[in-house]
């Protein structure tokens, strides 16, 4: 946030009022501030990017979410979360993994958090393979993830099977009305016939 609207929401801060633009009326507010940052906003005092005054006004009541790489305690059960819930949202089976599959996932930093490690978990289950196959890429230096184990079916026989059980899904719970699993799908009839009338003949 510039410099110059962290003064203009400091203003608020303090006045508890608001005023539209092109307008001389001001609107009193009566609201709970609610902030976040993934940056450390004293450090960022001392820098000169954020205002201390607007800092020491937010911080009433500061609670710290420590990163992802500092409670690696945590993975394997945000893992298993990731992975019931994902391969419902695919339409897949849900895969069973072992603790040794789990004990790769924290071997590894994740800078991108609780985030990241959802995106892994959903590259495992669209790939159908093991959680140290899909960190490769992401890290070289883990023995367990560039050994893990592999499927050698073709990805691309893979998506194809995961798209059709989708569409499948969908169809279903449209109660077979192509034109509603369509518009869900956001493709066009056609193309959803195409793909119904092809496995049809397979």
């Amino acid at each position: 946030m510039p410099l110059s609207m962290q003064a203009h929401l400091l203003r608020v801060l303090e006045e508890r009022s608001v005023r539209a633009v092109g307008s001389n009326r001001e609107v009193p507010l009566d609201v709970r501030i609610i902030t976040a940052s993934n940056k450390d906003l004293k450090a960022q005092v001392k820098a000169g990017a954020f205002r201390e005054d607007l800092f020491y006004r937010l911080n009433v009541l500061g609670i710290r979410m420590p990163s992802l790489r500092e409670r690696m305690e945590d993975i394997p059960l945000l893992a298993k979360h990731f992975i019931s819930t994902l391969s419902v949202q695919l339409g897949i089976e849900s895969p069973s993994y072992d603790e040794s599959d789990f004990s790769v996932l924290q071997g590894y930093d994740w800078p991108g958090n609780v985030r990241e490690l959802r995106n892994v978990i959903e590259r495992c289950l669209l790939l159908d393979t093991v959680p140290g196959q899909c960190l490769q890429g992401l890290t070289t230096n883990n023995p367990a993830a560039r050994d893990a184990r592999v499927s050698k079916e073709p990805i691309s026989k893979k998506l194809e099977y995961i798209e059709k059980q989708h569409i499948l899904k969908v169809l279903d719970e449209e109660s077979g009305n192509k034109s509603a699993a369509a518009r869900v799908l956001g493709i066009s009839r056609k193309t959803l016939e195409r793909k119904v009338h092809l496995w049809e003949q397979t």
